[in-house]
């Protein structure tokens, strides 16, 4: 198991993949990068707008929106398409690939390893005739936490 990451650490980690690829690590975006690494699962751009207002901070949408394309860029944050057709970001490591669980109800998000996935893309593709470039997963469901939650509060009907 991977130790424990603080959000001060993953800010650290944004900022040094900003200065390797060659970008500035200009306020607004050192920011935007501290406001990412405090999120506990996915977010979107108006959420990190509103903590930002919430803390008092002068950041523009637009400014989000740019940050949040070139950490995508960089694969720091990775783009999710949610169930609901909304869109939302994770942030995630660069250097490896994996892929995302997703709890519907709370948004923690928890990154997983290719593992066997990759031999059965590979398979795949070979049997449609492909060579595949990448492949992206997202799974969704309910974490332990909010699933013992559920269970725990009574339905209607039930004794209480």
């Amino acid at each position: 198991m991977r130790p424990s990451i603080t959000a001060d650490d993953s800010t650290k980690r944004i900022i040094r993949a900003l200065e390797r690829a060659g970008y500035q690590a200009t306020p607004n975006r050192r920011l935007v990068a501290r406001l990412v690494a405090s999120t506990g699962g996915h977010f979107t751009a108006a959420e990190l707008l509103e903590r930002g207002r919430q803390e008092r901070v002068n950041i523009g949408r637009a400014t989000i929106f740019r940050a949040l394309d070139l950490l995508a860029s960089l694969r720091v944050v990775e783009r999710l398409d949610l169930p609901t057709g909304a869109h939302a970001y994770v942030l995630c490591d660069p250097d490896e690939h994996h892929h995302h669980l997703v709890c519907s109800t709370c948004g923690h998000s928890v990154d997983v390893a290719d593992g066997e996935l990759a031999r059965l893309v590979d398979e795949i593709g070979r049997r449609a005739g492909y060579r595949i470039d990448a492949h992206r997963l997202e799974l969704f469901g309910m974490c332990s936490a909010c699933a013992s939650e559920q269970a725990a509060v009574p339905g209607p009907g039930s004794p209480a």
